[in-house]
């Protein structure tokens, strides 16, 4: 038997974070009876970012070129990279505009029940980055969780290895919570006095 439309659109929102299946259907029903020309917009929204958003060749974060507008700006200092989880991180560092280094986006975090390992994060790709001869300090600034914890010390001690400077972000980010939703004043101070 074959699902119908609307139950494949409601399962494909399911997929979304913090969308379960009563926040599912509610958004294909509003979409379906109330705004159609906003469901074709997302449609053709997510057909053109599949299609042209990529994975920057420097620092691995989004972008619909081969290298990132940051990666290209001459202004920023090439010699700190901060090693954030998700676009949303580095998003979040950035507007706090106390950050004027590059960056290095690993997709993910450690998480051996889960099946993430070094590979999953590109952790390989961030070595390669960090010891370019430019990076004099690697910023660590993973999430304040079990698994950004564990990443970080992975991260750490494999880059000291290499002869940086590793220093991560101090504990005034909340433990447990994700940079994307700390208010931005906690996350320029966690940046200023990082250690």
């Amino acid at each position: 038997m074959s699902r119908s439309a609307l139950d494949a659109l409601v399962e494909a929102l399911r997929r979304l974070p913090g969308v379960g299946p009563k926040s599912a259907s509610r958004m294909a029903f509003h979409l379906l009876q109330h705004d159609q020309e906003g469901a074709r917009l997302l449609a053709r929204a997510l057909d053109a970012a599949l299609e042209r958003v990529r994975h920057c060749r420097r620092c691995n974060t989004f972008t619909e070129h081969e290298v990132c507008e940051t990666c290209l700006d001459p202004q920023r200092d090439a010699t700190q990279l901060c090693v954030v989880e998700t676009p949303a991180d580095q998003a979040a560092v950035e507007r706090t505009g106390s950050y004027k280094g590059l960056y290095f986006v690993l997709m993910g975090r450690l998480s051996p029940l889960d099946g993430i390992g070094p590979r999953e994060i590109a952790m390989q790709r961030l070595f390669e980055r960090a010891t370019d001869g430019q990076v004099r300090e690697v910023i660590v600034a993973t999430n304040f969780t079990a698994e950004g914890e564990a990443t970080a010390h992975v991260l750490a001690e494999g880059l000291k290895a290499q002869g940086l400077r590793v220093t991560r972000l101090a504990r005034g980010v909340p433990v447990g919570s994700e940079l994307e939703y700390v208010d931005l004043g906690t996350i320029a101070h966690a940046l200023v006095d990082r250690r």
